[in-house]
């Protein structure tokens, strides 16, 4: 599989990065590095990530915390690595966000196969994810996220969202958000809706909704730069 994807690498044990990085080299994957749970949210921070590797057992921040952590933020596949074989440290790593386990001593064949089967699943929901922020909209599930959590939007307030967010940056003004939303052939005097709309999606997205700005005299945009 010749590809261009970043995986990283997190685990404690040294020997057990290098091998893994070797595997993935060879594959021609770019490798990243780290060592624990805030290395690796830092790594985060400063590159893009396709897949992160993430071994459980580690010091300071175990891959349990690590991977809640990062589900707060990112939506990349994680791939578990575990030593143990209990059924419930499995349970708990996929409640938290991980896409997938391999167990220590692993094939390098399967991890290898797993690896680009996340991917490929990944690569094809590419396009049923907006992201800004800390915002995520699931299209398909009609599902909006704020920092991992769930939130409910009634359907016209989940399409506004949407719509602002497929065009971040640009500004709409009130009858054009109107008629997008709810039909051109709906009362034109009702622009109004629009506002309470936005009072309640900023509401409902706490802190995120100050993503949705006021162009005051012309109408709102969203802003998907991060602070």
């Amino acid at each position: 599989m010749k590809n261009a994807f970043c995986v990283l690498v997190v685990d404690d044990e040294a020997e057990m990065r290098e091998m893994l990085g070797m595997y993935l080299q060879k594959e021609n994957y770019q490798v990243l590095h780290a060592e624990n749970g805030e290395e690796a949210l830092d790594m985060l921070y400063d590159h893009e990530v396709d897949l992160i590797i993430l071994d459980v057992m580690m010091p300071d921040m175990d891959g349990f915390t690590a991977c809640k952590k990062i589900r707060e933020k990112y939506m990349m596949p994680i791939l578990m690595l575990t030593a143990k074989s209990d059924e419930l440290d499995k349970v708990r790593g996929l409640k938290l966000g991980a896409d997938d386990y391999v167990m220590k001593p692993f094939s390098p064949k399967e991890l290898l196969a797993r690896v680009e089967a996340l991917l490929r699943r990944s690569n094809q929901a590419f396009f049923d994810v907006v992201s800004h922020s800390e915002i995520t909209v699931q299209k398909s599930a009609r599902q909006v996220l704020v920092g991992g959590e769930r939130i409910n939007l009634a359907r016209k307030e989940y399409d506004l969202l949407l719509f602002l967010m497929e065009h971040e940056g640009k500004v709409f003004s009130r009858e054009q958000l109107h008629d997008v939303i709810w039909g051109l052939d709906t009362e034109k005097g009702s622009y109004r809706t629009v506002d309470t709309h936005v009072k309640t999606l900023r509401f409902k997205l706490k802190g995120a909704g100050a993503k949705i700005i006021t162009v005051w005299g012309i109408g709102y945009k969203f802003d998907g730069e991060d602070e």
